[in-house]
Order: C-alpha cells, then sequence, then structure tokens
C-alpha cells in the first residue's frame, strides 16, 4: 500500500477520531451497604396468547409465537429456556381475561380465539385444551422454568357500557383447571389474577374493592387446593398498570397476606410506530422518568401491605408489539438493562420481559427461534449480577448509567456500565466506601478509597501474598455489528454471538484485565466488568 492510499485512509478516519472525546469520571460503589435485593430468579419472559391475526400498523409480527400454537418441540426454545438455570416464565397477557380452560363442565365448545369486531381486543373468546397445557408443562419440566399463569378475572362478570365490568368472578372453570393441574402434579410457582384490569383498564376493569374481594376468594381457594401439597404457590395480582389509589385500596381490601405480590406492567417508551424510539432510548431524562413509578409503588406496599413484595409483570419498552428494528435490535438492551438495573434498586424483586418469543420485542425471533441481542443481555444478567443490590454515585455522568451487585454465586462485585452518548468515551475511576482492615496513606480519603486498594486490603489469600499475585477483573463488553445500533446482531468483546451449529447457545466468555489498567467503556456501548476477589461486607 501506498504513502498516497494511507493518507487518503488516514483523512477518512480522522473526522470519526475527532468526533470522539474522553471523558474522565469517578464511581463510587458503597460496597458496604445493600439497596435492596432481588429474588434469586429475576430475570423472567413471557408467552402471549396473541394469535397470528394480532397486527399493528400494518404488520403481523406474531405468527406461530402463542401460548396456543407455539412449536414447544423446537430445540431452539429448550436450549434458550435451560441456558437460565430456572427462566421464570409467565404466561398471560391481553386475550388472558377471555380464556376458557378446557377441563369440567365447560358452557361452551373448547374453540380457538377468532377475531371479532365486538370483542375485546377485536377477538372472541378462546380456550386451551387440557392436552395443551399437558405438553407446555411437558416443556417446563426439561427446561426448569419457573412458571406463573395468569387466570381469568372476568368470568362470570357482566360489562358496562364504560367498560367497566361489574358483578363477583365466578371461579368455578379456574378451580377446576388448578385441580387439574395439581392432580397431574405441574410444579406452578405461581398464579396471578388479571391482565391490566386495575385503575380504568385497557379494554376492561374491575372496581379495586371487587378485586380485593375476588382475591381472597382466590387465596381460599389456592389454600384449599394445595392444603396437602408441601409448597402452596404465591398469589400475584392485579398485574395491570400501577394507580396509586387503585393499588392501594387493593391490599386494605384483600388484608394480610392475601396478595404475595404486586404486579404491575411498564412501557414507558410508548407505541411502537413511535419515530422516536431510539431517541427516547438515548435520553437519560427520559429513561429515569420510571423511577418515579418504582418509587411511589413502593411507598404504596409500605403504607397498605407491607407483607407483599412487587414484580415488574409485563414489559415490552413499547406497546403494541414493539417497534420494529428497534425493540429487537441491539439499540434495545440500553432501555432494557437499565430497566434491570433501576428496577432492581427500588425494591423489585422479579422482571419479566415480554416476550420470551412473539411480536418484535421477543428476546427470541418469532420465525427462526434465533436470539436478539436483548436474549444475551438477559442471560449476562442472569449469570452476573447476583440478588443484592449496591448503592453507586454517578453524578457527573448522565449519559453513562451504572449499577452494581454483588456476584452472582460467587465472591466479588459485578458493574454494570451503559453508555448512552453517540461521542464520548468514559474513562472510569472506581472508588469503594468499604471499610478495610489495613492503613491507608493519609492523603486518601478514608471514606473513598480506591477500588483497587479495597480489593488489595479485602481479598484473603491462601500460602501467597497479594502483593506477589496480579488482580485481573472479567469484562464483557457489548457492542453492535458494524457499530450500528440498529443491527440484530451482538458482540461479545468483539467476537459475534451466534448459536452454535448444534443450536446452543455460545459461551459467553471474558476477556481476563489486569486489575490495575484502566477502565473504559466506548459510546454506545454495555460493559458488565466483573472484579472476583473484591470481599464486600454486604456480599458475604
Amino acid at each position: 500500500m501506498d504513502f498516497r492510499t494511507l493518507l487518503l485512509i488516514f483523512l477518512a478516519l480522522c473526522p470519526a477520531l475527532s468526533a470522539q472525546t474522553v471523558k474522565e469520571i469517578v464511581l463510587t460503589i458503597d460496597a458496604s451497604t445493600k439497596v435492596a435485593w432481588t429474588d434469586a430468579n429475576y430475570i423472567c419472559a413471557t408467552i402471549d396468547w396473541w394469535p397470528k391475526e394480532k397486527c399493528n400498523y400494518k404488520q403481523c409480527p406474531w405468527g406461530s409465537a402463542s401460548i396456543i400454537n407455539l412449536d414447544l418441540t423446537h430445540p431452539y426454545l429448550e436450549n434458550a429456556i435451560r441456558a437460565f438455570k430456572g427462566l421464570r416464565l409467565r404466561l398471560g397477557g391481553s386475550l388472558q381475561d377471555q380464556v376458557i380452560y378446557g377441563v369440567g363442565n365447560l358452557k361452551s365448545p373448547c374453540s380457538p380465539f377468532t377475531q371479532q369486531k365486538d370483542g375485546l381486543f377485536g377477538f372472541s373468546k378462546g380456550c386451551l385444551p387440557m392436552q395443551r397445557w399437558d405438553e407446555l408443562n411437558n416443556l417446563f419440566k426439561k427446561t426448569g422454568a419457573l412458571v406463573t399463569f395468569g387466570l381469568n378475572a372476568l368470568y362470570g362478570r357482566q360489562p358496562t357500557n364504560r367498560h367497566a365490568w361489574v358483578g363477583n368472578w365466578d371461579s368455578s372453570n379456574a378451580l377446576d383447571f388448578i385441580k387439574y393441574s395439581v392432580s397431574k402434579g405441574y410444579q406452578i410457582n405461581s398464579w396471578e389474577f388479571g391482565n391490566e384490569l386495575s385503575g380504568s383498564g385497557i379494554g376492561a376493569s374491575v372496581d379495586a374493592v371487587q378485586y380485593g374481594k375476588d382475591v381472597i376468594q382466590l387465596h381460599n381457594l389456592l389454600n384449599q387446593v394445595y392444603q396437602n401439597t408441601p409448597v402452596r404457590p404465591l398469589l400475584l395480582a392485579p398485574g395491570g398498570f400501577y394507580d396509586p389509589g387503585w393499588f392501594g385500596k387493593l391490599l386494605q381490601v384483600s388484608g394480610r397476606g392475601t396478595v404475595n405480590v404486586l404486579t404491575h406492567h411498564i412501557y414507558n417508551l410508548g407505541p411502537g410506530s413511535d419515530s422516536k424510539l431510539v431517541d427516547k432510548i438515548l435520553n437519560p431524562e427520559y429513561l429515569s422518568r420510571t423511577e418515579g413509578t418504582f418509587s411511589s409503588l413502593t411507598q404504596t406496599i409500605l403504607r397498605n401491605g407491607p407483607w407483599a413484595s412487587a414484580w415488574v409483570g409485563e414489559s415490552g419498552g413499547a406497546f403494541n408489539s414493539g417497534g420494529p428494528d428497534v425493540s429487537n435490535a441491539f439499540v434495545d438492551s440500553f432501555w432494557y438493562l437499565d430497566q434491570l438495573g433501576m428496577a432492581a434498586k427500588h425494591h423489585t424483586k422479579v422482571y419479566c420481559r415480554q416476550t420470551l418469543i412473539g411480536g418484535n420485542y421477543g428476546l427470541l425471533d418469532t420465525d427462526t427461534f434465533v436470539p436478539n441481542p436483548d436474549y444475551y443481555s438477559a442471560l449476562l444478567w442472569n449469570r452476573l449480577m447476583g440478588k443484592v443490590v449496591l448503592g453507586v454515585v454517578n453524578s457527573a455522568a448522565p449519559h453513562l448509567r451504572t449499577y452494581a451487585h454483588c456476584t452472582k454465586d460467587r465472591a466479588g462485585v459485578t458493574l454494570l456500565l451503559i453508555n448512552l452518548s453517540t461521542q464520548i468515551q468514559y474513562k472510569v475511576n472506581i472508588h469503594s466506601t468499604a471499610e478495610t482492615s489495613l492503613q491507608v496513606s493519609e492523603k486518601q480519603d478514608h471514606n473513598k478509597k480506591s477500588f483497587a486498594h479495597s480489593i488489595k486490603e479485602s481479598v484473603s489469600w491462601v500460602g501467597t501474598k497479594s502483593s506477589d499475585v496480579t488482580l485481573s477483573r472479567e469484562e464483557y463488553h457489548l457492542t453492535p455489528e458494524g457499530g450500528n445500533i440498529k443491527s440484530r446482531t451482538m458482540l461479545l468483546n468483539g467476537k459475534l454471538l451466534r448459536l452454535t451449529e448444534t443450536g446452543d447457545i455460545p459461551n459467553l466468555s471474558p476477556v481476563l484485565t489486569n486489575f490495575n489498567s484502566p477502565i473504559s467503556i466506548e459510546p454506545l456501548s454495555i460493559k458488565f466488568i466483573v472484579f472476583p476477589n473484591f470481599n464486600s461486607p454486604s456480599c458475604r
């Protein structure tokens, strides 16, 4: 290659190089205090009821991805679930409150959903045959999934002219279904009552007082059916959008210990047709607005039902099937991982992603079952981020989202960095507030010691002094293929993430980096950093 060619290449790269700036910041991890803690199986994904005729914005992205028609024998599906070693699956969605269970004395034939103009969401009632329920439970058993099943909470009620439904819940069909499940030995982790009927509701609503009376009935029903089993499933409600007054009233009316978990839904990015979805995802101020919902829900539980915990029962970012080329692309992981971190920090025990498969927001591609980028983001979270949430102080860089947890199933701390900036590369200096026993230099702030120093002081070494050992950290750097944040392909430490020839999930291996080397994160990228030798007091 001659000098002229080299010069042309250099000149072409100059604008890109000059456009990127480097900013040095300090993060302080409070490793001595537990901010919150999640369930051990925090990651959850949903399987919905939508048939292939479900369409939005002149596209029909559901195909055969529903509870009724999903190919349960597809090896990619089994492998994707099994990789989590205990993935929570929530079965439910908008058509949930029109589902009849094909067991007992049915008042109508067990027929599938069909399009119906005057039906809720444009569909008729539909039926779940017990043969299909058996097939589903076979999948759950093989893959080790933890199942939440959403029950029809409108059964027996009548609609008024303002889409409010009145009357008592008829539990007969649900009782037959639950009895059948117990008789077959199916392990249902939790039963959820209703879908998006809280507050003003989506398509339909039920008054909070009536809802409270009905969950008492379900609570008694579960106690009856499960009286001779070693473990009683959790009771979840209401599976709807958060309304402070409605949620508080539900807890008050149902009483102590009735509702184990309050489930709420989040679609904070708006409709999937919004042309500004990417702008919203990359706007830290916009993302932070959801903190108000999490904080308010925490207060509602403390005031009205401190026995209950909070789950995000459904969240897909953009509603109406998600945004094409956004919800299934790399860029969505900025939103998704930020939501996981934010929710955990605000005492959320479980976070259910809409969907495992189906729509544009599936973790798996609807047609091919190949993982989308968010699948790998979820799997890394599941493997690296433990239950205990630690505090991180980052006041100087709003576009750098930061979350820290005790590392899962081993000693150490895991830090998640999400760089929303299109131009800034961050060089990160990390301090810790952990108490240590060794003397620190007089010039050093005793409350904000360098993270490297804290590790050297805290780690226990067998047979070797810490000064003789080279400390290392693990880095998992996520970037889009070709630098295109709308890419459907994700790179881990520069290597494409794709299924193996046998359809197995690829190894998610870190790069081991000398602990004393600088920490940096490129624009529009994500990095998990594991400090395996850091012995945090909160992580013991």
